[in-house]
């Protein structure tokens, strides 16, 4: 069945981009598979003219190579990519928090409650999907009040490249129940107005969500980025 791509708001190639995107980063477009414009385009109901422009966006986001007389070659997100992305997160998200800290209101004190109690009810559901989706709006939650646009696409942008390994890192046994743990004790920290734990508290989270995807990876953390350290 071909996809209904015709909807409102985004031009044919942003959505043909978006789509191809997405598959490529939850692993439905695995590396090294060959994007053939007439398979896309067949697949998806749409001419071949936005799949082209899509997948020279896909190039630029470094998502897929043009190779001669292979075409489009899916890249993905190498090991390398998780070691970068994890260890500038670590640092940044720390940074988000930290000015959090220093501007969160009652208001924005209670959103990150609100999506701590939710993250317990889905935990006790073992609903992986919600509590995947949830961890997103808890830490774009906390880029929003950080007051920085800057960071946040920074951010988010990282936050979605990764998507597929956080889903696995879920899966681990018992660790939904130590991140929840772990956004309790950066909430406590933020909403009390501590920049310097809760710094601390994120980098530790992080931390703690890149040792056990690499785990999970079979790679050693040991051999992570160039502070020896990854995140989630």
């Amino acid at each position: 069945m071909k996809d209904n791509l015709l909807s409102n708001g985004y031009s044919l190639a942003d959505k043909v981009f978006k789509k191809l995107e997405e598959e490529i980063l939850n692993g439905a477009l695995k590396a090294g598979e060959n994007l053939t414009e007439l398979r896309i385009s067949a697949r998806l109901g749409v001419s071949r003219t936005p799949v082209r422009e899509a997948i020279h966006r896909l190039e630029q986001e470094g998502l897929v190579q043009l190779t001669p007389n292979k075409g489009a070659v899916v890249v993905g997100v190498s090991e390398k990519d998780l070691r970068d992305i994890y260890d500038i997160r670590m640092k940044l998200e720390g940074l988000a928090s930290r000015w959090a800290a220093e501007q969160i209101t009652e208001e924005d004190a209670k959103s990150l409650r609100d999506t701590l109690e939710l993250q317990e009810f889905y935990t006790a559901k073992g609903d992986l999907d919600q509590l995947r989706n949830l961890d997103s709006q808890f830490h774009e939650r906390i880029y929003e009040i950080s007051g920085s646009r800057t960071l946040r696409q920074t951010l988010s942008s990282l936050h979605h490249s990764i998507q597929r390994y956080r889903k696995m890192s879920f899966a681990t046994k018992g660790r939904a129940q130590k991140v929840m743990g772990e956004h309790q004790r950066i909430v406590d920290a933020i909403a009390a107005h501590n920049p310097a734990d809760a710094e601390k508290a994120t980098i530790d989270h992080i931390e703690m969500a890149a040792t056990n995807m690499l785990k999970n990876l079979g790679l050693s953390s040991e051999e992570g980025t160039s502070s020896g350290e990854a995140a989630q």
